[in-house]
């Protein structure tokens, strides 16, 4: 996954390792959204499995909902990784 991230922006441009930063812990946070959203649909929270596979457009409701998980759990991951900068980690 470093090697892709790597590729897409130049190694020898040191404006670019903020970017890379956020890159890498946006990246964590999709992958717990959607480990999230798969726990959710796993143990059939609130009925949300039968709402999205049983109705007619339950995908749009999947969709939105796998869509709000990332943005709130990318912006999170952005967050805590950005607060966390300033700390001495002695």
């Amino acid at each position: 996954m470093r090697k892709w991230f790597a590729r897409m922006l130049p190694k020898d441009r040191p404006e670019y390792a903020g970017v890379r930063f956020l890159l890498h812990h946006v990246t964590g946070g999709v992958i717990g959204a959607v480990a999230f959203f798969a726990l959710i649909l796993a143990y059939d929270l609130a009925q949300l499995r039968e709402l999205i596979l049983n109705t007619r457009d339950g995908w749009v409701a999947g969709g939105l909902l796998l869509f709000g998980l990332i943005v709130t759990f990318g912006s999170v991951a952005m967050a805590v990784a950005v607060m966390l900068l300033g700390k001495d980690r002695n």
